[in-house]
C-alpha cells in the first residue's frame, strides 16, 4: 500500500487548497470527481472501486447538493476499507456533534468503525464572501444578506482548514479525535461588511433577514430544500451565540496562528471591486 491521498471535493474551497499543499510537498493525490481519472461519482457506486485503487487515506467532503449524503458516504467508506484505505479525515462543521445531522452521522460512524480518523469542525468560511453565497449581493447590491443578526463568529480561512487537513492526513499516528477550527478573533457580520467595505473602497452593509428567507436564498442558488434549510439553521446558531467561541484546534494541528479577517479582506479586495465600465451584476 502506498501513500496515495484521495481528495473528494477537490474543486471546492478546501479541496483546492489541500491539493495545492499536497503537490507542493511532493505527495501523491487523486481528485475524486466526475471529470477525474478515473472518474468518480457519489451517486454511482460502480465508479468507487477504480477511484479507490491504491488509496491509503481520504479527505471526505460531502457535496451540498447530494441527497442522502450520510448513507452514501458510509457506503463509500465501507468500500474504501475493503480496498485497503486506512486513514480518513472528514470535513464537518463547528457546533455539530458526532451523531448530529448530516456530517455528524458520518462522524459517529467513523468513531465506531475506523481505527484511524480525524474530523475537522470549522466555523464559517471567510471565502464564502469572496467566492461563495455572499459574493453576488456584495457586488450587485453592496450588501450581505444573512440571518446571523448581531451574533459573532471566529471566521476561518479555507487555506487554514486545508493546512489542518494536510496535518491530519500526514500525522505520524492515528489522531482519532475531532478538532474545532476557528479564527483567533470573533466578529459579527456587521463588522465583516465594514472590513470588506474598507478593503474594496465603498460602503458595504449587512442586511438582516429571517432564517426562512436565508433558506430561500440557498434554494435560489440551486441547493435542495432540505440542504438549504440545514444550512440556514446553521447560520441561525451564529445569531444565537453558539459559535462565539475560539478554539485551539488549528494551532494543535498546524502549530500556526489563523489568518485574520482583515488580512483576508485586503488580499481579496479585487474580487469585490467594480471596474469602471462594469455593471454591478457583471
Amino acid at each position: 500500500m502506498g501513500d496515495l491521498v484521495l481528495v473528494t471535493g477537490a474543486s471546492g474551497k478546501t479541496g483546492r487548497s489541500l491539493a495545492s499543499l499536497l503537490t507542493e510537498r511532493g505527495l501523491a493525490w487523486r481528485a475524486a470527481s466526475r471529470s477525474g481519472e478515473p472518474p468518480f461519482d457519489w451517486s454511482r457506486p460502480d465508479t468507487w472501486d477504480a477511484a479507490l485503487e491504491g488509496v491509503a487515506s481520504i479527505y471526505l467532503v460531502a457535496s451540498p447538493a447530494m441527497d442522502d449524503a450520510h448513507s452514501r458516504m458510509v457506503a463509500f467508506l465501507q468500500s474504501a476499507m475493503r480496498k485497503g484505505a486506512r486513514r480518513f479525515v472528514l470535513l464537518s462543521m463547528a457546533s455539530l456533534p458526532a451523531g448530529g445531522p448530516g456530517p455528524g452521522q458520518v462522524h459517529q460512524w467513523l468513531k465506531d468503525n475506523s481505527g484511524d480518523w480525524a474530523v475537522l469542525c470549522p466555523t464559517a468560511f471567510m471565502q464564502n464572501f469572496s467566492e461563495g453565497p455572499f459574493l453576488s449581493s456584495i457586488r450587485a447590491e453592496d450588501t450581505i444578506y444573512s440571518n446571523t443578526g448581531t451574533g459573532r463568529v471566529p471566521f476561518i480561512s479555507t487555506l487554514d482548514i486545508a493546512r489542518a487537513a494536510f496535518a491530519a492526513l500526514t500525522a505520524s499516528s492515528a489522531l482519532n479525535s475531532d478538532f474545532t477550527l476557528t479564527g483567533d478573533e470573533s466578529i459579527s457580520y456587521d463588522r465583516v461588511a465594514e472590513l470588506i467595505g474598507q478593503a474594496c473602497g465603498r460602503p458595504i452593509s449587512h442586511t438582516h433577514i429571517s432564517t426562512a428567507a436565508m433558506a430561500e436564498r440557498f434554494v435560489g442558488r440551486g441547493l435542495p430544500e432540505p440542504t438549504a434549510m440545514f444550512l440556514a439553521a446553521g447560520y441561525q446558531t451564529i445569531a444565537d451565540g453558539a459559535q462565539d467561541r475560539i478554539a485551539d484546534g488549528l494551532r494543535t494541528l498546524t502549530g500556526r496562528p489563523a489568518t485574520t479577517f482583515q488580512a483576508f479582506a485586503q488580499a481579496s479586495a479585487d474580487v469585490w471591486r467594480r471596474a469602471p465600465n462594469r455593471s454591478p451584476t457583471d
